[in-house]
C-alpha cells in the first residue's frame, strides 16, 4: 500500500490493523532480515510528500518525520537547528543517511539513535495524524519513556522543534558494534531567554537521560548577559555531574560488606559521558 497523504495511510493502517508503516525502512528491514520481525503487510510512507520537507510555525520548526539523515544534515537544515544536523550527519554511513529518516529513528526508539537526545534536550513534541482527520501531540520524552505510545492506526507526521537561536551542540562517541553506532552520545542546548542548559545523554540507557540537577548548577554559573564563557574547571565538574547522573555508583551493599564496585566497562563509560558533556558544552559556550 502506498498512500499519498497522512490520512490515507491512517486509513490503510486502520483497513489492515497487522500492517506496519515503512519509511527508510533502516530499522524494520534489519528486524526482517535478522527473523525477529514479520509484518503481515506494509504501508509505504515515502510517498507522501506533506511529511519529506519542513515550515515555520510560531517560533517552532515543524519538521516532517519523513526527512530524511542526508537531508537534515545539509547546510541550510544545519542553520536552522544545528545539533539535529550535527547528529543526522553521524548516523552512520551514507546509504543509512540516505534512507533512514527523522521519524522512524524516533519511532523505532532504539537507544543509539543519534537524534534521540537531540529531540530530548530540544523538548520537541510528535504530531501524530490518528482516524478521521485528527491530530494530537506528545512530547518525544513521552513517547521514548513509554508514559505515551502510539495508538492503534496512528502515524507520525511531524516533529515539533522550538527554535531556540542559541548555540547547541550533538558529539558522540563509538564503539565497536557497528560502523558508527553510538556508545555514548550528549547533546547540549543552550536556553538564553530562560537562562537555562539543556544537556540529554544518549545510549547509556534505553532512552536518552537528562541530568536536570547538573542543568540547573550549570546554568546558575553562566553570566548570561556576559560573555557566558566557563572556567575550565566549572566544565570539567559538569561533565562529571552529568557523568554521575546517568552512570551512578553502585548502591551499598545491604549486609554492611565492602561497598560494590562500579565494572571496569561502566567506568569506561562513564568517563567518555563526561567527556563529551565537558566538550559539548565548552563548544556551545565558546
Amino acid at each position: 500500500m502506498l498512500p499519498t497523504t497522512l490520512d490515507e495511510a491512517v486509513s490503510a493502517l486502520s483497513a489492515v490493523p497487522a500492517a506496519v508503516p515503512v519509511a527508510g525502512g533502516t530499522d524494520l528491514m534489519a528486524g526482517v532480515n535478522s527473523g525477529q520481525l514479520r509484518p503481515a503487510a506494509l504501508v509505504g510512507l515515502g510517498r507522501i510528500s506533506e511529511i519529506r520537507g519542513w515550515q515555520y510555525l510560531d517560533g517552532h520548526a515543524l519538521l516532517g518525520a519523513g526527512l530524511t539523515h542526508a537531508r537534515m544534515g545539509r547546510p541550510d537544515f544545519a542553520a536552522l537547528i544545528p545539533a539535529l544536523a550535527a547528529s543526522a550527519r553521524a548516523a552512520g554511513p551514507p546509504q543509512i543517511r540516505n534512507a533512514g529518516t527523522l521519524g522512524g529513528n524516533v519511532v523505532s526508539a532504539a537507544p543509539t539513535g543519534d537524534t534521540l537526545p537531540v529531540l530530548a534536550a530540544l523538548e520537541a513534541a510528535l504530531v501524530v495524524a490518528g482516524p478521521e482527520g485528527s491530530r494530537r501531540e506528545i512530547p518525544v520524552s513521552h513517547l521514548l519513556a513509554n508514559v505515551e505510545m502510539l495508538r492503534p492506526s496512528e502515524v507520525v507526521g511531524h516533529v515539533r522543534v522550538p527554535l531556540l537561536h542559541a548555540p547547541q551542540t550533538f558529539l558522540k562517541a563509538t564503539g565497536r558494534t557497528g560502523p558508527g553506532r553510538a556508545l555514548a552520545s550528549v547533546a547540549v542546548v543552550l536556553d538564553p531567554v530562560r537562562r537555562g542548559v539543556r544537556c540529554a545523554v544518549g545510549a547509556v540507557a534505553p532512552m536518552p537521560l537528562r541530568p536536570l540537577e547538573a542543568e540547573r548548577w550549570i546554568a546558575s554559573l553562566i553570566d548570561w548577559d556576559g560573555e557566558r564563557g566557563l572556567a575550565p574547571e566549572a566544565l570539567s565538574a559538569f561533565g562529571d555531574y552529568v557523568a554521575m547522573a546517568c552512570i551512578p555508583d553502585p548502591p551499598p551493599s545491604e549486609d554492611g560488606g565492602e561497598a560494590p564496585v562500579l565494572p571496569p566497562a561502566a567506568f569506561h563509560l562513564r568517563r567518555t559521558v563526561a567527556t563529551l558533556a565537558r566538550r559539548g558544552l565548552g563548544r556551545a559556550l565558546a
